[in-house]
């Protein structure tokens, strides 16, 4: 038996309705291409980039840049899957909805909730850097006063409305990009006129010259790759904007297809010049590399530069974070996988009751920084490790069942197809299933698969509590949602 959404072309015969999802009513259409190609940017560039590459740099040397380049194609993969699937239903829950759909409720229930826990504890960890930079100019304010008052700005920020939002953080995009085009083209100068303190020792033979590609080993590289490919964390944070996007057929697909360029430029383009104008054996853990490499490059004021650009980082991925776990709770309510009360949305069209409790936890963040502040941040990044993982599994698996059922005429076809049909999930599903066991091999990043599990005892028992009081909840998607029929 065939089930289609009868209200699907309806909805997008204007461009402006989702594809008709129960969840997606309500909701303001207020992001523009200009803020939605913006925000795919910024969600491949973060503090990642800024502040861990040195770490990694300092284990793989120059074949940093190979691993980049091929986390950067898994990533890729991961996009097109799922510009595949928002195209063929473009909802704001995205993820969850499709595990929902194609997995079976509990997926769908577990992918909506893990994804809302991973943007809590992002949030508590982003807050924390944020106030941990602001101390660099300004020691003496308390770490804890600093994050209170980046929580309460942003907070009004995503409660306000979503062009709000969207022209927040094209703004927050705008200034990541800047800075490395910035080093970028500096670079380039250094390397071809010579000039600066750097100017003559620069050279693309430093790619290669000192200890070679792989100075200590390519297993010491493959281990670097549990970092890097969590540097492109939140990338897929676009498919979030769907339900809000004005124009979802046109600006979706141009963003996803433009990640290659912005991974070939901000990730690889920028470590080949850094690494050209710099030895990669200058570099270490704990340390920005772009501030050390403007520092040796004799810019001045770079650290101060630099701090700015890792503080606005910080900021946006907690600005996404926000934006994030109010819709991800509205969709978990829709589907009585949540209290009814998430569900709401306030004048200005927001989710404010699933923002304003998901802030609130964040503020625990806000209290560590009070209690303990020089481990703060290491509490609470292992849990968006395991998160992340789960969530871009659920994406690649959820592409391959659509595509099962395509094939078998059961549902009709995405206008942004994934190139190779499904053959690139099953890759990119195997390589996390890679990186996930080389997480385990690392004793310092293990535990994020020991809270992993038990993220996932407590999502079992909530599960079994949730069925016990509301048996509708385990029904099939087409069964609960009214505007799926059979024929």
């Amino acid at each position: 038996m065939t089930s289609v959404q009868v209200a699907r072309d309806d909805n997008n015969a204007d461009g402006s309705g989702a594809a008709g999802h129960t969840p997606e009513e309500g909701y303001q259409r207020g992001l523009g291409s200009r803020q939605v190609q913006m925000i795919a940017i910024g969600g491949a560039i973060g503090v990642g980039l800024f502040m861990g590459a040195g770490a990694n740099i300092a284990k793989a040397g120059p074949s940093i840049i190979l691993m980049y380049a091929l986390a950067g194609v898994v990533i890729f993969f991961i996009m097109r899957a799922l510009g595949e699937l928002l195209l063929y239903r473009p909802v704001s829950g995205s993820f969850a909805e499709y595990a929902r759909e194609f997995l079976g409720p509990f997926f769908g229930y577990a992918t909506g909730w893990t994804y809302w826990l991973m943007w809590v504890v992002t949030g508590m960890a982003e807050l924390t850097a944020a106030a941990i930079y602001i101390n660099f100019w300004f020691p003496e304010i308390p770490q804890w006063v600093s994050a209170l008052v980046f929580l309460v700005v942003l907070f009004g920020v995503n409660l306000i409305s979503v062009k709000i939002f969207g022209e927040v953080e094209f703004w927050f995009s705008m200034i990541k990009v800047t800075a490395i085009i910035g080093m970028i083209v500096i670079g380039l100068g250094v390397l071809t006129l010579g000039f600066s303190d750097a100017g003559d020792t620069a050279a693309a033979s430093n790619l290669w010259a000192h200890d070679g590609l792989f100075p200590n080993g390519i297993g010491s590289s493959l281990m670097t790759l549990q970092g890097v490919m969590f540097a492109y964390l939140a990338v897929e944070l676009v498919g979030v904007t769907a339900g809000e996007s004005e124009n979802p057929e046109k600006t979706l697909p141009k963003a996803i297809n433009t990640l290659p360029w912005r991974i070939i430029v901000f990730y690889v383009g920028a470590l080949v010049v850094l690494l050209s104008v710099i030895k990669w054996t200058e570099f270490s853990a704990g340390e920005s590399p772009f501030v050390h490499g403007f520092e040796k490059m004799g810019i001045p004021l770079a650290a101060g530069i630099i701090n700015f650009v890792v503080l606005t980082a910080a900021l946006s991925s907690c600005n996404s974070g926000m934006y994030s776990t109010g819709r991800m709770l509205r969709d978990l309510a829709s589907n009585s996988e949540a209290p009814k009360v998430f569900g709401r949305l306030n004048a200005r069209k927001t989710p404010a009751v699933g923002i304003t409790v998901s802030v609130a936890l964040m503020g625990i963040g806000v209290v560590l920084n009070y209690v303990v502040p020089e481990k703060a941040f290491g509490y609470v990044t292992s849990v968006a490790t395991a998160a992340g993982i789960w969530t871009w599994m659920m994406i690649l698996v959820s592409h391959i069942r659509y595509r099962r059922a395509v094939k078998a005429g059961r549902l009709p076809t995405s206008s942004f197809p994934a190139p190779g049909g499904s053959l690139f999930s099953y890759v990119a599903l195997a390589s996390l299933i890679f990186v996930t066991g080389l997480i385990a091999y690392d004793s310092e990043a293990r535990v994020s698969l020991y809270v992993g599990a038990g993220w996932a005892v407590f999502l079992a028992v909530g599960w079994l509590i949730l069925k016990a009081r509301n048996p509708q909840v385990t029904a099939p998607v087409q069964e609960r949602q009214p505007e799926y029929v059979s024929k």
